[in-house]
C-alpha cells in the first residue's frame, strides 16, 4: 500500500523548514510568511543632480575679467582721477552731524546728474558756506537757489526737485534720508544709481551696483555682461548676477576714475591701457 501524499498545509511546512526566513506565519512558530508587500529602495544620486534632472549649469562670468579688474586697480592706484578729489564722497561736511551730513550727501548726488564732477563740487561749496541744511534750504527761494547752483546741469528741474525732496524729507523722515533704495527712489529727482551711492555714501550700506555711464559704458566694452546692455539699470542686473558681492561697492569708484582718464567716452586712450592685450573692445575702437 502506497504512503498517502500530504495534504497542501503540510507541504507548505515542509518548504518553509528548508526555505530562507522571513515572516513567519500568524500562530506557527518557525514557519516564514510571505509578504505581500514589495520593499521600496531607496536610490541616491550625486549632489546636484535628481532622476531626469540635467547638471546644475556653472553659473556665467566673463573671460578674463580678474584679470582685467587688477589692471584697472593698477591703473587707479594713483587715486587722481576728477572723482577721487571732487566726487560726492568729498562734498558733504565731515564735521557735520550725522544727519546733516546724510542730507548733504543726497543733495551732492541729485546736482550730480549730468554735471562733471568740478562743477558739482563747486556748487556744493557755495552750498555749505551758506550751511546747508533742511532747513536753510526750505527756508531759501528758488531764485537763490538756483543762482548758487548754476551751471549744475538741468539746473532749472534741480531746483524744483531739491525743494520738493527736501519737504519730503522734512515731513515724512524728520529731516533725514531714507535708509532704503526703495524709499531714496521715491523721491523726486532720485534715480537708482543715486540711490545706491547714497546707501554706500551715506549710510556705508551696500544694497546694490551704482551704475553710471561710465560703469554701463566699460562693463558693455569689457564684456561684463552676457548681452549688450542699453541703459545703466540693465547693466546693473546684470552685473549682480555674476560679480561677488563684496565688490560691488568698489567697482563704481574703479570704474568712474577709469572712465575719466583712460577708457573715455570719445576717442579711449586705449594705447595707455594695461588692459590692451585682453579688452574686447581695443582693437574696434
Amino acid at each position: 500500500m502506497s504512503a498517502a501524499r500530504p495534504g497542501p498545509a503540510a507541504l507548505r511546512r515542509l518548504r518553509s523548514a528548508g526555505g530562507s526566513g522571513g515572516s513567519q506565519i500568524q500562530g506557527t512558530p518557525g514557519v516564514p510568511r510571505q509578504s505581500r508587500r514589495r520593499k521600496s529602495l531607496a536610490i541616491s544620486y550625486e549632489a546636484g543632480q535628481s532622476d531626469g534632472a540635467e547638471p546644475r549649469r556653472a553659473r556665467w562670468e566673463p573671460r578674463d575679467w580678474r584679470e582685467q579688474l587688477e589692471r584697472i586697480r593698477e591703473m587707479r592706484r594713483s587715486r587722481d582721477a576728477p572723482v577721487d578729489d571732487m566726487g560726492v564722497q568729498k562734498c558733504y561736511d565731515s564735521n557735520a552731524p550725522p544727519q546733516v551730513m546724510r542730507y548733504q550727501v543726497l543733495l551732492a548726488l541729485m546736482l550730480s546728474s549730468q554735471t562733471k564732477d568740478q562743477v558739482t563740487s563747486a556748487a556744493m561749496l557755495r552750498l555749505r558756506q551758506r550751511g546747508l541744511t533742511v532747513d536753510s534750504v526750505l527756508q531759501m527761494d528758488d531764485d537763490t537757489l538756483g543762482q548758487i547752483i548754476y551751471p549744475v546741469g538741468f539746473w532749472r528741474n534741480k531746483v524744483k526737485y531739491i525743494k520738493q525732496t527736501t519737504a519730503i524729507l522734512k515731513q515724512k523722515y524728520g529731516g533725514d534720508i531714507p535708509s532704503t533704495v526703495e524709499e531714496l527712489v521715491q523721491l523726486p529727482g532720485v534715480g537708482p544709481k543715486m540711490a545706491h551711492l547714497a546707501m554706500h555714501i551715506a549710510w556705508d550700506s551696500v544694497a546694490g551696483i551704482a551704475v553710471d555711464t561710465h560703469v554701463h559704458r566699460i562693463s558693455n566694452r569689457l564684456k561684463w555682461v552676457k548681452k549688450e546692455t542699453k541703459y545703466p539699470e540693465e547693466t546693473r542686473v546684470a552685473l549682480e548676477e555674476w560679480l561677488p558681492r563684496d565688490l560691488w561697492k568698489e567697482i563704481n569708484w574703479l570704474l568712474v576714475g577709469f572712465g575719466q582718464q583712460t577708457c573715455l567716452p570719445v576717442n579711449p586712450r586705449c594705447s595707455q591701457c594695461l588692459n590692451q592685450d585682453i579688452c574686447p573692445a581695443a582693437k574696434k575702437l
